[in-house]
């Protein structure tokens, strides 16, 4: 297996240094976490260093002349396959609609969200650059990761290209809830949600997050999905909850590294060994620095025994110096840290350390061993990795966690002092609390958490998620994909029915020929169709069997030639023969029961009644997904209770609740045309669980196919309608 690893960055960056390019490793919590899961393959198999390419922007704009060259260069040194773009291009994509329109909506920020056009045709334009660069280097059997945000199209695009391939893709942001998301303009927001269910498996860090993308995918795009399973057209997504680790390990081992514990008693003796707090965030409004400073400056002025006693050393990274709303948040910071060191400062002590600089790894591990408290409180963070690499760092078990809620890695780090981020009193009683928790409280909650960092680490992070990817079996995957009719058992059905003497094939109608419409009267058949049926019904004995009205039925279908079952088995008609009732049946109860239907109609907007000659349809696929939940199954409920000792039966159907008489379905119909005639080839498909009845009285030699992957009777499935009508033009082929 050859793993491609797609992110917006390189694990290198590109400088240009005295005119010649200079090659550099990159950081961040992506890249190390990525390099840290390959060098644990490199580790377990020494010549595993070809088995991955990372393919992504190197950082800055490379002329013409030095592509193809630079291109070979980091290949060969890095596994690393370079895309490139114009300083522009970077700009209106990165700076533009990644950072100004998709970082501020799903952080939660709709006030700082811009709605450019032209943007998002770059953002798309930078995303198809991408998959042509996939599609240069992509080989048979090859496992594709994409990561992050600046690339949620991607995965579709890829799709379309090589269905034959492994798609996973991972979000490292939030995924915003439904009424968010759907700021967006509509056609975005749907090409976002389609662009990512081009993914075999989608991730997130938190259950949330994943939650979210599935109401979205149901509210927008209409797909329901099963324990996080979305089957769409001929393709199946599954969405988990993969929370991102780190290098557990790592940062143990730099915290106990003696050079490292040198610097740690050099910072406490510089900062003259009082109490310190530490805060180490990138330049974000997200991160919520200006609320930890506001909280810091009340804890001050309602404690002022500690003046003196603590520091708090706060570290701001810089971060998109580009996008405009960073330049003001650093000068507010930068105002708030003057006036609380001017208002609180002693001769020998100011309240507040503070660095705006980068800090490398040695001195993040060593300013970690310092810190007896840290505070994390971002206003919304995809997971945050800082808690759990200050964690990681506490050898002797001490030091107290002050974690926001915002925060994914607040669902794993429950011993932390959790706390709402924008509420500055909330965070001022935490750092009380902080400052005063025993040791053998510290001892214990940092154990805690301890051994789960230990235990799910970056490594794991990444293994389930390309196991998941890997092997369906364990997600159950297989189970539905395993009963899909593939090209050999096609060719087997195909063979047998052209040596069969005496063939039936029984087809269903909505789902099955045609695709759902929102109103019944929508899905009409059309020229091919009706074509195809015919060919069909002149090869064999064909039954359309449905539960459709048997008026629209002979409307729509009466000059295939074909026998037609209506209303489920209600009325049955052979050939150019009349219709004819299977059994005797009333219709008096229908005036009863319809005011129930009306009632239900009136509460739920966007359904609508649809009687029968012995049935009535009530009908939802227009109306809201959620509400309909809510509805259908107290309007159901309801329907059984009133019916429980009549001869009559309620049916759930795809989007319908159908109310008819008992002793009526496909199965006792169908069973009046295998009862007068053998027949050495029988072949059912439907995509209703009305079909079931069908597929259970047919048998064991027959060929029944379900539409959709649910679990059924029958011995195989298709994906789609349209699986279904490539199945019958090749019957029909002489």
């Amino acid at each position: 297996m050859r793993l491609l690893i797609i992110s917006n960055r390189l694990p290198v960056t590109i400088e240009e240094e005295n005119n010649e390019l200079v090659i550099r490793e990159s950081s961040g919590g992506l890249v190390s976490g990525i390099s840290s899961y390959l060098e644990s393959l490199r580790g377990s198999d020494p010549h595993s260093k070809s088995d991955y390419i990372w393919i992504g922007w190197p950082g800055i704009e490379i002329k013409n002349k030095d592509q193809e060259s630079l291109k070979q260069k980091i290949y060969r040194e890095y596994n690393a396959f370079p895309v490139y773009f114009s300083k522009d291009i970077m700009k209106k994509f990165y700076e533009g609609f990644c950072n100004n329109t998709i970082w501020p909506l799903f952080h939660y920020f709709p006030s700082l969200t811009t709605y450019d056009e032209e943007q998002w045709n770059c953002y798309k334009n930078v995303n198809e650059e991408f998959c042509k660069a996939v599609l240069e280097i992509i080989e048979p059997g090859d496992v594709i990761w994409i990561h992050d945000y600046h690339l949620m199209l991607l995965p579709q695009m890829i799709r379309e290209k090589r269905n034959d391939v492994k798609i996973g893709f991972f979000l490292h942001i939030p995924f915003p809830t439904f009424e968010i998301f759907g700021l967006l303009p509509k056609k975005w927001r749907n090409d976002i949600l389609k662009g990512l269910l081009g993914a075999d498996v989608v991730g997130f860090h938190t259950f949330d997050y994943m939650q979210h993308f599935l109401r979205s995918v149901l509210r927008l795009l209409g797909y329901e999905n099963n324990m996080g399973m979305i089957q769409h057209g001929n393709n199946i997504t599954i969405a988990d909850v993969f929370p991102m680790g780190i290098d557990f390990q790592k940062f143990r081992s730099a915290s106990e590294d003696v050079e490292i514990k040198n610097d740690t008693q050099e910072l406490k003796k510089v900062l003259n060994y009082k109490k310190i707090i530490l805060s180490i965030d990138r330049l974000d409004y997200t991160k919520g620095i200006i609320n930890r400073l506001r909280a810091f400056e009340l804890f001050l002025e309602k404690n002022p025994e500690y003046c003196g006693k603590i520091i708090l050393v706060l570290i701001v990274i810089p971060s998109r110096i580009g996008v405009k709303h960073y330049h003001s948040m650093k000068k507010q910071i930068d105002e708030s840290v003057g006036r609380i060191n001017g208002k609180f400062s002693q001769i020998d002590w100011s309240p507040i350390s503070y660095q705006y600089d980068f800090s490398p790894f040695r001195q993040l591990v060593s300013i970690y061993s310092a810190a007896d408290i840290i505070m994390v409180t971002p206003l919304r963070d995809g997971m945050n990795l800082i808690s759990k690499e200050y964690l990681a760092c506490r050898t002797d078990k001490t030091g107290v966690l002050i974690l926001s809620e915002m925060a994914g890695s607040s669902k794993e780090l429950g011993e932390a002092i959790i706390i709402n981020p924008n509420h500055v009193e909330e965070i001022s009683d935490a750092i009380f609390e902080a400052i005063n928790m025993p040791l053998e409280e510290q001892h214990r909650r940092t154990e805690v958490m301890q051994k789960m960092l230990a235990r799910y680490d970056v490594k794991k992070w990444a293994n389930n998620f390309i196991r998941k990817l890997s092997c369906p079996s364990e997600s159950g995957e297989s189970l539905i994909r395993g009963r899909t009719l593939d090209m050999n058992k096609t060719e087997q059905i195909i063979a047998e029915f052209k040596q069969a003497e005496n063939s039936i094939i029984f087809l269903d109608y909505d789902g099955t020929l045609v695709p759902f419409s929102k109103h019944p009267h929508n899905a009409k058949p059309d020229k091919e169709l009706i074509t195809l049926l015919k060919n069909l019904s002149k090869k064999t004995d064909l039954v359309i069997i449905s539960g459709r009205d048997k008026n629209i039925l002979h409307e729509w279908l009466g000059a295939v030639g074909s026998d037609i079952i209506a209303e489920h088995g209600a009325w049955i008609k052979k050939g150019a023969g009349e219709w004819q009732l299977l059994k005797s049946m009333s219709r008096e109860w229908k005036k009863q029961i319809y005011s129930v239907f009306e009632t239900y109609e009136d509460r739920l907007p966007g359904s609508f009644i649809e009687e029968k000659d012995f049935s009535l349809v009530f009908h939802y696929r227009r109306s809201d997904p959620e509400l309909a939940s809510i509805r259908i199954k107290e309007f159901v409920d309801f329907l059984l209770d009133f019916t429980s000792n009549s001869e009559l039966q309620v049916l759930q159907g795809n989007k319908v609740v159908e109310v008819r008489n008992f002793g009526i379905n496909k199965g006792i119909a169908g069973l009046n045309w295998l009862s007068g005639k053998k027949y050495d080839f029988i072949l059912a498909i439907g995509d209703d669980w009305t079909d079931e009845d069908l597929f259970k009285v047919l048998p064991e030699s027959a060929y029944t196919i379900k539409v959709g992957f649910a679990n059924s009777f029958s011995k195989y499935s298709l994906p789609s309608y349209q699986n279904v009508l490539e199945l019958l033009k090749k019957l029909s082929i002489d």
